[in-house]
């Protein structure tokens, strides 16, 4: 018996070292994933002509690839214990929210971004638009990660067709009415993450569920607002309250994408207990505020 006593001491230590060092591996990993490498001003400079829709094609690629291509990849398909309902679900639900801001996002780039009319459709961006809206939590045949992947090669060859010529894919064609309709989108997007966020959570569970998902849409339209920004340059520099505006919505939500809370608390408003649900929301509500001014503005 006497011998048993250090085995049991070790395996009490791994255990102690799993159940501390998990959770806390997985906050700082997550927190350092949640910031993408992907400057848009750098990327395409002001000084380097630009053909339309490849800075908001290129964003698009870029936010997927990411969580395509991270540490733990694609999560929210994955084995039940890393799946969105149980345990490490964070970055499941976060990417969650990511796709559905990618789907809609591609679907106002495909249908009024770079279409007037009886024109014809963008090939890649239909072809992106589909697959995009495969499930996203299934694992095979097919899975997630191989529909998205070929997401992402259609925005490429979409860029790689604007640089053509002639072109053979559609460039932005940089009319408001469009563009309203882009933050239309957003801005019913930010609309539900609010809702989600304000309610009263049914349990711990779900109350880090909705912080996170509503993340994840805010983490897109953060880079695909600088996209914005570049895309609108010329029509922008005429309008500087729309350009304040938009770099404000890009500020807020780039605060919003990278809020990373130990544990999500859901405490009182006048409890000693954070509320992060309400402080992520006030980022979005700031956001969604804006955007709405931004229509207005552009509606003039």
């Amino acid at each position: 018996m006497e011998g048993r006593k250090p085995f049991g001491i070790v395996i009490l230590i791994v255990a102690l070292v799993v159940v501390v060092g998990g959770p806390l591996l997985l906050h700082f990993g997550q927190k350092r994933h949640n910031r993408l490498d992907f400057d848009v001003d750098a990327r395409f400079p002001a000084d380097r002509p630009l053909v339309g829709g490849e800075a908001f094609a290129s964003t698009l690629a870029a936010v997927v690839d990411h969580e395509l291509n991270g540490v733990t990849g694609w999560r929210p398909n994955d084995f039940v214990l890393w799946g969105p309902a149980l345990w490490a679900d964070n970055n499941s639900n976060r990417q969650l929210g990511i796709i559905l801001a990618v789907r809609e996002s591609v679907r106002v780039f495909k249908d009024h971004l770079t279409k007037v009319s009886s024109n014809e459709y963008d090939r890649n961006l239909v072809n992106a638009d589909t697959v995009f809206r495969n499930s996203a939590e299934k694992l095979w045949l097919p899975s997630a990660e191989s529909k998205f992947r070929e997401g992402v090669r259609n925005l490429q060859a979409y860029v790689a067709g604007l640089r053509t010529t002639p072109p053979q894919s559609r460039p932005i064609n940089q009319r408001n009415i469009e563009l309203i309709r882009l933050f239309q989108a957003w801005g019913d997007m930010l609309g539900d993450a609010h809702g989600a966020l304000y309610r009263q959570p049914a349990s711990t569970f779900q109350s880090d569920d909705d912080f996170y998902h509503a993340q994840g849409v805010a983490h897109v339209i953060h880079h695909l607002s600088h996209a914005v920004a570049r895309e609108y340059a010329a029509e922008f520099a005429g309008r500087p309250t729309v350009k304040t505006l938009l770099n404000e919505v890009a500020v807020a939500l780039g605060e919003a994408a990278v809020l990373k809370p130990l544990i999500v608390f859901n405490g009182r408003s006048d409890g000693i207990v954070a509320n992060h649900r309400r402080n992520l929301d006030a980022y979005i509500t700031e956001a969604r505020q804006k955007i709405y001014s931004i229509r207005e503005e552009l509606e003039k």
